[in-house]
């Protein structure tokens, strides 16, 4: 089965269909992954089913778990490889995406992936702390979301303020996801988020992995997000 194949079966089995020129553009951009992590380290993943398993089908989920709007403003935070923001724009070339990256090197690989693709997105070289600050992107998005590592309450600090009134911060997380949710309903509260969702789903390779939903309910007090030492020693 080729990678194509492969990929469509995949994602057709979340209720996501691809047409062919959203296939080669995942071809593409699986190409250049695996190439240029042989010169930089995007991703500890590099076998052809489990990047389509573990990136670009997870990524994807977030479309079939959440309903968003045609022509949605969508920033990806501290995005590394592209997951899952290069995914959605891939899956839907209409809406508009902000790649933002602390590394410039990873956003050197995204910009060619975009040029390769044909494919059109911002590229922002910025701590996500950093950009959060700045007017230009300052509550400004319908959605904010983030594969990353950090718990939810940190995390929260650095993706709700990218959030205008009424948008929605989506975090992918794995299995702990409600037990994070719990622990971060203090610093939601102070962000000016609410979790309104929570939705569990199991990937092919049967590892467990979960959508958390925030919608932004009221703007986000000007301290906040704080330096990144102080979001770290002391997490709200």
């Amino acid at each position: 089965m080729s990678f194509k194949e492969a990929l469509f079966e995949e994602v057709k089995s979340i209720g996501i269909e691809l047409d062919d020129l959203a296939l080669e553009r995942f071809r593409i951009y699986y190409e250049m992954l695996v190439d240029y992590n042989t010169r930089m380290n995007l991703t500890a993943i590099t076998e052809e089913k489990e990047v389509i398993v573990k990136h670009f089908c997870d990524s994807l989920y977030l479309l079939s778990k959440c309903n968003i709007k045609e022509g949605a403003s969508i920033i990806d935070v501290g995005t590394g490889a592209g997951f899952p923001g290069l995914p959605l724009l891939i899956a839907r070339p209409d809406l508009k995406l902000t790649l933002l990256d602390g590394l410039n090197k990873r956003l050197v690989f995204l910009a060619d992936v975009l040029e390769k693709t044909g494919l059109s997105a911002e590229i922002v070289h910025a701590r996500a702390e950093e950009g959060a600050q700045d007017k230009k992107y300052r509550e400004k998005f319908d959605i904010a979301t983030s594969r990353a590592v950090a718990r939810l309450n940190v995390l929260s600090e650095y993706c709700l303020p990218y959030v205008k009134k009424g948008g929605l911060f989506v975090s992918l997380k794995g299995p702990a996801a409600f037990e994070e949710a719990e622990e971060a309903k203090n610093a939601l509260k102070l962000l000016g988020g609410t979790i309104t969702d929570v939705q569990e789903y199991c990937l092919s390779d049967e590892s467990n992995r979960t959508i958390l939903v925030v919608s932004k309910t009221s703007l986000t007090p000007q301290k906040y997000p704080r330096h990144n030492s102080k979001i770290k020693k002391q997490p709200l």
